[in-house]
């Protein structure tokens, strides 16, 4: 009878017959929970199928409330209509993970449900496009392969200019912008997805500039030619830090190819996105 003769707690019961084992389901929840807190929300949700005290231990507000951004309370009050009452942090992580449109749905935020950190995207609708009113040059096309279920499609144009602006408090970190963007037309034919790739033409000729710059004096500047017609691509245009997630940040963004040599055109648009920079693998361009 020495210490360490056993690797499970256990008991004897009240006859002193049988020794009770000591399982993972005789843990207290409090115990639970606070082991929880350390993980990621994916282990949290499955360790909480194991029995009932490490389900109830996965509600614990303390825990979701860790893993929500620092400043969730303004996004709750710049995205959701009602600020709500009796949801748990847990039901307000959950609602966050979703897409939640605003500025009329032309704008989309979510929380990256692995690890909480805020994701944006801009519709094209959302954008300041040279030329858009005019058919000659561009429309709207609807499409399944849009956030936002419509893209602005590029037939031609001598002066190619899409500018754009956010303004958000987002939280303390390091965010990347992208342009969502694919040349050629893609569409269904028999249930097969095909792009037409016969009005592409001029990209070849001269780069596409990128530019973002922040209210607190960041800039950024990329450019790259854009090639793999019939494949949706993110091009980065560039980096942004924020410091302080209670002072709302500017961002402006641009993306050009002004050289009036050259008319361009068969490109879709669909959007803008910015991620935190650790995510740009996600976005790889293939």
């Amino acid at each position: 009878m020495g210490a360490g003769t056993s690797s499970y707690a256990a008991e004897t019961d009240r006859e002193g017959s049988y020794p009770i084992k000591m399982g993972l389901g005789d843990m207290p929840e409090s115990c639970v929970a606070s082991v929880l807190m350390y993980l990621d929300p994916p282990e949290i949700c499955k360790l909480a199928r194991l029995n009932r005290a490490f389900r109830g231990a996965s509600s614990a507000d303390f825990i979701w409330e860790s893993k929500l951004p620092s400043n969730y309370k303004y996004l709750i009050e710049k995205l959701f209509d009602e600020v709500p009452v009796n949801l748990s942090m847990k039901e307000i992580y959950a609602r966050l993970c979703r897409p939640n449109p605003f500025d009329g749905g032309a704008k989309e935020i979510w929380l990256d449900k692995s690890t909480g950190r805020v994701c944006l995207s801009i519709s094209a609708k959302a954008l300041t496009i040279t030329g858009i009113d005019d058919r000659r040059y561009w429309k709207h096309i609807p499409t399944e392969e849009s956030r936002f279920h419509t893209i602005a499609y590029l037939q031609q144009i001598w002066w190619f200019e899409v500018e754009g602006e956010v303004e958000l408090c987002f939280p303390a970190g390091t965010y990347s912008l992208f342009f969502r963007l694919q040349l050629g037309r893609a569409s269904k034919r028999l249930g097969r997805r095909i792009c037409n790739s016969e009005q592409v033409h001029g990209w070849d000729i001269k780069p596409v500039r990128f530019q973002l710059s922040t209210s607190d004096g960041q800039h950024a500047l990329s450019q790259c030619y854009l090639d793999e017609p019939g494949n949706w691509a993110h091009y980065h245009a560039g980096d942004f830090v924020v410091e302080n997630p209670n002072t709302p940040t500017k961002i402006k963004f641009s993306m050009t190819q002004i050289d009036c040599t050259h008319t361009k055109g068969g490109l879709c648009l669909d959007s803008v996105l910015i991620y935190p920079s650790e995510f740009r693998e996600r976005l790889k361009r293939f």
